[in-house]
């Protein structure tokens, strides 16, 4: 057993089928069956029930899986304990959503390098299957987002709830109107959206992310849904301006980290997360 069986395991965990896992990995579909067919020769038993659907993991899989993240964590963090260059003593990976990096996240990340000076901190964005994928495969230690799927082995932690606003670039136009941009925030936003806009058709121009959203109304000209904490200053400096009566939605965000991990470093992260966490609580109630 080696490092890239456990690694083709869980990925083929997180993507739920071999040709995924194979495209993830950048390696053929027969690498991933003979690693898998290596790991099941090893232990002596069927990992996984493969299908036209897919692969899931039988409950051999299932007790394997739960050993399987900690192998790769700790060799993992073997590899960049090892490769760190003296003056740190571990590193950490952080991954979110790209609007939880926008001035949040990255005045957290200066606190920790002053709390913390001698741990190395890798940031990464992504979307939420990513995230979980990279917490699933042993990449990532800890991720924050909107919407999280549960998946064995990890724990979902509520942080706090953005309050998103209907902004706009020009405040004596009416709306809605064709200039709506809408930001795709998810499912329990998609949701409350269409329960206040029943009658809305679809707005000409979608994004995924709110900062695209951003981008398209300063340079051309609308309107979108932001969180109050981004849109913010662009409204005090009267870039943006709040649609008069329309409502606010509340988007719960979490953070997700390995459930039975025993790192010192991560138990530190997690804390200073929760205190971050904390203090947005608080300014929403001010």
């Amino acid at each position: 057993m080696d490092i890239d069986q456990i690694r083709t395991f869980l990925g083929v965990v997180a993507n739920g089928s071999f040709l995924e896992a194979a495209n993830r990995l950048h390696v053929t579909q027969s690498t991933v069956s003979t690693r898998i067919q290596r790991l099941e020769d090893y232990f002596g038993v069927t990992l996984f029930v493969r299908n036209r659907s897919g692969a899931t993991l039988t409950l051999a899989g299932q007790r394997f899986f739960r050993h399987a993240k900690s192998l790769l964590l700790t060799l993992e963090q073997a590899r960049h304990d090892i490769r760190l260059p003296s003056r740190f003593h571990a590193s950490i990976t952080v991954g979110a959503r790209i609007a939880l990096w926008e001035e949040l996240l990255p005045r957290w990340v200066g606190a920790m390098r002053v709390l913390v000076p001698d741990i190395s901190i890798r940031s990464e964005i992504g979307f939420e299957e990513d995230l979980i994928r990279g917490l699933i495969e042993g990449r990532m230690d800890v991720s924050m987002m909107y919407t999280p799927q549960q998946s064995p082995g990890l724990q979902i932690e509520y942080l706090f709830d953005e309050t998103l606003v209907l902004v706009t670039t020009d405040k004596n136009k009416a709306w809605p109107n064709e200039d709506y941009i809408y930001v795709d925030w998810g499912p329990s936003f998609y949701e409350m959206h269409n329960k206040y806009f029943p009658e809305m058709d679809r707005p000409p121009q979608v994004v995924n992310i709110g900062w695209l959203g951003v981008q398209l109304i300063i340079s051309n000209g609308g309107s979108c849904f932001l969180p109050m904490r981004i849109a913010e200053p662009m409204i005090q400096e009267k870039k943006l301006f709040l649609v008069p009566d329309s409502p606010l939605f509340k988007l719960p965000a979490y953070m997700v980290f390995p459930r039975d991990s025993d790192s010192v470093v991560l138990k530190q992260v997690l804390e200073s997360l929760r205190s971050l966490a904390e203090m947005e609580r608080q300014k929403s109630q001010n």
